[in-house]
């Protein structure tokens, strides 16, 4: 039953109830002064789903010097609306450390079976919607005066490693235009979090990984995406009481990151759970000076 109903297991956007039903205007004035806009996307494969880009307005005298860019890939379960006021937090705190200086955009994708968007969730079909909103990204943002960084939380982490691998595969010019990744809360694979929530060799666990549909395996896309874009700047912050990540997932993926010479860096956010990076102060400045970098 479990390799059967697995991607009811791995991807919960009901959870908790009525996310699907969330309203971004039940959030608007917790976001101000930043606007979350919706836009509509389709996969290749036709499958319709929905984007949110937040930015704060320009004002015809602040002449940004940058454009710096966010994707921002969300974790298994819930909606977007409810994050809204925590990412539009970041926005207003690393604009208002640089009056004048650079204009912060984040563009959110909301997996197919997620909140408005539809079909079904699982890997195949999400990395369809990441490669939509890839390219939809490098194609609406000016390369010239825009930095795009890619930050995904959980599963998104994951979601963030695969789609820039899958760059690749229509050359490396996609890949080269991104400046930063960040990883929160990430894990090896799903593989690696069965092994290390249950070790015990008495349980089955363990031996269901070679059944996996889904695998986020963001060891070998770092592998891969090291090969083309070394100089690529990474950021990984862990729960520091994390209870669905296993200990020792980050610094494996740091250690690859080192070894493919990229410029990683590790923080642990104390007394973190797994879904409150965010929620601590120290977890907001680490992401607002890594924007801050780029």
């Amino acid at each position: 039953m479990m390799v059967v109903f697995q991607n009811k297991i791995i991807y919960m956007p009901s959870v908790p109830p009525f996310s699907r039903s969330e309203k971004v205007s039940d959030y608007a004035r917790q976001c101000q002064p930043v606007v979350w806009t919706e836009h509509d996307l389709r996969a290749a494969d036709n499958t319709k789903i929905k984007l949110l880009e937040g930015t704060i307005g320009v004002t015809a005298d602040s002449k940004p010097r940058g454009h710096v860019v966010v994707l921002y890939f969300q974790g298994n379960a819930s909606s977007l609306p409810p994050r809204l006021p925590y990412l539009s937090s970041i926005l207003k705190t690393a604009t208002n450390a640089q009056p004048g200086g650079k204009q912060y955009t984040i563009v959110a994708l909301s997996y197919r079976g997620f909140w408005k968007s539809k079909g079904t969730p699982s890997q195949a079909g999400i990395e369809l919607d990441v490669d939509a909103t890839l390219n939809w990204v490098l194609t609406r943002y000016d390369p010239d005066r825009t930095r795009i960084v890619v930050w995904g939380q959980s599963i998104g982490a994951g979601a963030a490693t695969v789609g820039l691998a899958n760059l690749l595969r229509d050359g490396e010019d996609g890949l080269r235009r991104v400046s930063g990744l960040l990883l929160e809360t990430p894990f090896v694979d799903l593989k690696a979090m069965l092994i290390g929530l249950y070790p015990q060799k008495f349980l089955p666990y363990r031996y269901l990984t070679p059944f996996l549909r889904s695998t986020w395996d963001s060891k070998s896309a770092l592998q891969t995406i090291g090969k083309v874009k070394p100089n690529l700047k990474v950021l990984m912050l862990e729960a520091g009481d994390d209870e669905i990540v296993p200990r020792g997932q980050g610094a494996v993926l740091e250690n690859i990151c080192k070894k493919e010479g990229m410029a990683v860096d590790r923080k642990v956010v104390p007394g973190a759970l797994h879904t409150e990076v965010l929620i601590k102060g120290q977890g907001r400045n680490h992401v607002v000076m890594f924007l801050q970098s780029i």
